[in-house]
C-alpha cells in the first residue's frame, strides 16, 4: 500500500484500480520516475519535458473537472485529458522507437496509457451521449 494525496484514497495496488483519477495519479508518478531516469542527453531533455507535461496533465484535468462550472466545462476537461493522453502516447512511442534500451519501459507505460485512454474515450462518449450499446 502507498499513500495518495488527500484527494485520493489509499488502497491496495496489487491490482489496477477502476478509479480513473487513481489510475492517472499513479501513472503520473510512474512517468516522473521514468523521466528522472532518462539518459542525460540533449534529445531526452526536450522529449522528457514534453512527456512529463502531457502525462501529468491527464490527471490534473480530471481533478479540475470536479469543480467545473457546467456540464459542458466538465466534458471539456475530460476531452483535454484524452488529448493529453494521446500526446503522451506520441512522446512515449518516439522514445520507444528511437532508443532501444527504453523499449521495455516504454511498452509497459504505453499499455497503462492505452487503458487510461480507453477509459477516457468511453467517458467522453458517454458524457456526450454518443456511446453505442
Amino acid at each position: 500500500m502507498r499513500t495518495q494525496n488527500s484527494e485520493l484514497k489509499t488502497q491496495n495496488y496489487n491490482s489496477k484500480s477502476s478509479d480513473l483519477r487513481v489510475r492517472t495519479y499513479d501513472f503520473s508518478i510512474e512517468i516522473i520516475k521514468f523521466v528522472n531516469n532518462l539518459p542525460n542527453k540533449r534529445a531526452f531533455w526536450s522529449i522528457g519535458d514534453q512527456l512529463l507535461r502531457s502525462s501529468t496533465s491527464i490527471g490534473a484535468n480530471l481533478i479540475e473537472a470536479k469543480s467545473a462550472s457546467s456540464r459542458k466545462d466538465f466534458i471539456n476537461y475530460y476531452t483535454i485529458s484524452l488529448k493529453s493522453g494521446n500526446e503522451s502516447r506520441y512522446w512515449l512511442s518516439l522514445l520507444r522507437d528511437s532508443y532501444v534500451e527504453l523499449k521495455p519501459q516504454c511498452e509497459e507505460l504505453l499499455l497503462e496509457l492505452d487503458q487510461i485512454c480507453k477509459m477516457l474515450t468511453s467517458s467522453v462518449l458517454t458524457l456526450k451521449g454518443k456511446k453505442k450499446f
